[in-house]
């Protein structure tokens, strides 16, 4: 089958420079939320209709499987699928969707199309209790739909009508070609209007069926930051659901955003306010506390993460311990047992099992052994203005507060290094090395008093 999705219009309303189709709905454009779902209908051809900002849409969402088509004048859908014609097998049905439109669901696809099979003409409508500012459907004394007409130019008794066109259809592609030849603009809008395909279908005397959606929220559409803000919360609620129906706890459905992929195991809660973004594993018994935001991520069974932290492109492993206020960056690997406590921030590091840095240090481009106790204030100094250098700690040191380590340098297994200490050469195995400058006291020595004011 063809797709086609439109994907032209500047979208005044939403205030922004940005494209309409390429405001996020949970983290990604609309129009990939759109073109996902058009993906799993297996199309022959998948043709998005660019218009306002065409470079930048076509940047956002170029793939193998995607060829665009530009409308150079938004004048309307009728000629914004004329645009796509010339892509299109008239041998294969084409199915019309909005790249504003990202909720509907590829069930509700997949029946339309049944629905209509490769000979008839398909409706997407939906009932809605106020359905001011829809094209209305019109349907004869048997039943059986005739036209579509736009509300501008709809007749009292036409407006009272509920039965709204969502303007999702699919038809066979040559009719539909010819179909779109004779289409004039002699309308309030002076445009275009696919939907006066439908009265040509009747006129020909071609079948035309209706389906209808689970849920009316699958055929919003956005025109302006309200909607698009009202499109979001539906979409993270229904993925909040999926998450409870899976067995996840969740303090507050209503304040969790997935913007990517989460898969959780068995036992796993989820504290209010935390952020998932990108694809993000959670194992079996993980506990996520308030206000984390976690970006591609996997952290293993029975791990604590407390509020506050912010964990990025990190691999945290069974029964850890992190936060609060911890800060994971891209490249940190932990091992079971580790524990990364309050103002701790890990980057490109490997930290083996059983070890801890418990609050307010910095661990740097560094790899770490099974066992260590890296004291507070202590610093990886693993950069000189120009080149990073790594720093090797092994297996059951012991770092004292405020120590800083400048790289390269290496601890050997079972060193104590004592508070204090600026450490730029090897310390051995099993001893402690320290560096502290002679502790003095003077006699003498006065505290200075603040002068009288004049």
């Amino acid at each position: 089958m063809n797709i086609v999705i439109l994907a032209a219009g500047m979208g005044k309303r939403m205030h922004s420079d940005l494209p309409k189709v390429l405001h996020p709905v949970a983290g990604r454009p609309m129009l990939a939320h759109v073109i996902d779902t058009a993906r799993t209908l297996s199309p022959s051809r998948l043709v998005v209709v660019v218009g306002h900002g065409a470079e930048r849409v076509r940047e956002a969402v170029a793939a193998d499987d995607v060829t665009f088509a530009e409308q150079a004048q938004q004048l309307g859908t009728g000629h914004a699928v004329m645009q796509a014609l010339p892509q299109l097998d008239d041998n294969q049905p084409t199915l019309v969707l909005y790249g504003d439109v990202p909720l509907t669901t590829a069930a509700t696809l997949k029946a339309l199309v049944e629905a209509a099979g490769n000979t008839r003409f398909g409706v997407l409508t939906v009932e809605m209790p106020d359905p001011t500012g829809y094209g209305r459907i019109v349907r004869d004394a048997a039943g059986s739909i005739v036209r579509i007409v736009e509300q501008k130019d709809a007749s009292e008794a036409i407006r009272a009508i509920r039965e709204i066109n969502t303007g999702i259809i699919v038809c066979p592609t040559g009719h539909l070609r010819r179909w779109l030849s004779t289409l004039g603009n002699d309308n309030a809008q002076g445009e275009y209007y696919l939907t006066d395909t439908v009265e040509r279908a009747a006129t020909e005397g071609i079948d035309i069926v209706s389906a209808q959606p689970a849920a009316l929220w699958e055929t919003l559409g956005v025109n302006s930051k309200v909607q698009l803000a009202e499109v979001e919360r539906i979409h993270q609620r229904n993925l909040a659901q999926r998450l409870l129906e899976a067995g996840v706890t969740l303090a507050d459905p209503a304040r969790i955003d997935v913007r990517g992929e989460l898969t959780c195991g068995r036992d796993v809660s989820i504290d209010i306010g935390c952020v998932f973004e990108g694809r993000v594993h959670l194992g079996d018994g993980v506990q996520i506390g308030a206000n984390c935001v976690i970006r591609n991520s996997s952290i293993d069974a029975g791990a604590q993460v407390q509020p506050f932290c912010h964990i990025d492109s990190a691999k945290i492993g069974a029964d850890g311990r992190i936060g609060p206020y911890a800060r994971l960056r891209p490249g940190t690997e932990l091992g079971e047992d580790v524990h990364i406590g309050n103002f701790v921030e890990v980057k490109n590091s490997q930290v083996a099992a059983h070890s801890k840095a418990n609050h307010l240090a910095y661990v740097g481009d560094a790899t770490v052994g099974a066992r260590v106790n890296i004291g507070a204030g202590t610093i990886t100094c693993n950069y000189d203005g120009a080149n990073k250098f790594r720093t090797v700690i092994e297996d059951d040191v012991f770092i004292g507060s405020d120590t800083q380590l400048v790289a390269p340098v290496t601890v050997r297994r079972g060193a104590t290094i004592g508070a204090g200490t600026t450490l730029t050469k090897e310390a051995p195995a099993d001893k402690l090395t320290l560096s502290r400058a002679k502790q003095m006291t003077l006699d003498a020595w006065q505290r200075p008093v603040k002068k009288p004011k004049q």
